[in-house]
């Protein structure tokens, strides 16, 4: 028999795969990325947590669905900040329900604990999220990690699953995931919290900023995850990097709404601009990128931006460049 598992690589989604394949149970680990987690490539390390609960891993990309149908128009709204978590938690079970054919299985699991999440895990929040997911109360998704103080599920009226071993957690305290963690021998997990970029106010900003200006798309996801994030005059969106790690991941970014740009024959920033930028955005543009590279305010440099090449001098301090900060 198999069950399909939520997996984010937390403690609580780990510990849930472990008490269902130390009954025997196959699991597949699913990690439905929505595209709001960090820009690193998780999947190794997603892999080995998988591995070490027993379970095989498979990364299921719904950025655009997500984008489409979820992020702009939840059913039960928003968090603090742009975190649909209700609707996003219910959406995650509706893919794994439909994927539970090709995979052959019988029910599905998560890690959630009641009450330890303000709004998506209430003991409301999770009917809410279980009536998303089509699945009528005591259905087939199990939460093992409050099993106890829920209705029973399919699983285990049918004795698929013992339910004697299953846990009766609730709330924020982790004393007991600590313990089991240390008792399964778990070396490394996730924080709590998951790091979703749409509860950071900074996000929210990025996100609001574009939306004011252009229909976002899925595309969009990558080019908020790093840089100074800067609005222009006339309405073009300029995207600085930070240090190496930003410029690298600007590097892999594929989207036709942008350009790249960096100075020329100095170290600098790698930058994205708006591909329908005007000519004055594009020259102020160039001015801010060269501004941070050690060019001195009074040497002229250069910037190529697509393909056109800009000759200008740096501002006199990166100060000037805040007024257009997105983020402040």
């Amino acid at each position: 028999m198999r069950a399909l598992a939520l997996f984010s690589g937390g403690l609580d989604s780990m510990i849930s795969v472990k008490l269902i394949t130390d009954q025997g149970i196959d699991v597949t680990a699913l990690h439905i990325d929505m595209g709001f987690g960090s820009s690193r490539d998780k999947s190794e390390i997603l892999a080995k947590r998988a591995a070490m609960v027993g379970a095989d891993l498979e990364i299921v990309n719904i950025r655009e669905q997500f984008v489409e149908e979820i992020l702009f128009d939840p059913k039960y709204g928003y968090g603090k900040h742009f975190n649909p978590c209700i609707d996003c938690h219910g959406n995650m079970f509706r893919v794994a329900r439909g994927l539970m054919p090709k995979y052959d299985a019988k029910f599905i699991i998560t890690g959630e604990v009641i009450g330890q999440r303000p709004m998506s895990q209430r003991a409301d929040a999770i009917r809410n999220v279980t009536k998303l997911a089509g699945d009528e109360e005591g259905g087939i998704i199990l939460r093992p990690m409050s099993a106890k103080l829920m209705a029973p599920t399919i699983p285990e009226k049918e004795g698929w699953v013992d339910r004697e071993k299953l846990l009766g957690i609730e709330g924020r305290n982790r004393e007991v995931q600590l313990r089991l963690a240390e008792e399964y021998g778990f070396e490394e997990y996730e924080s709590p919290g998951g790091g979703c970029l749409l509860t950071e106010g900074a996000f929210e900003q990025k996100i609001r900023d574009m939306i004011a200006h252009e229909k976002f798309t899925a595309a969009d996801i990558d080019v908020l995850k790093a840089g100074r994030h800067l609005r222009l005059p006339e309405g073009a969106k300029l995207v600085i990097g930070r240090n190496k790690e930003d410029n690298e991941h600007l590097k892999t970014i594929q989207n036709e709404k942008f350009v790249f740009a960096r100075a020329n024959d100095i170290p600098g920033p790698v930058a994205l601009l708006s591909k329908n930028a005007t000519e004055a955005d594009k020259r102020l543009a160039a001015k801010l990128i060269l501004t941070y590279t050690k060019t001195p305010p009074t040497e002229e440099g250069s910037v190529t931006i697509g393909e056109e090449v800009f000759k200008t001098t740096p501002f006199e301090n990166k100060s000037y460049a805040q007024q257009y900060f997105v983020v402040k």
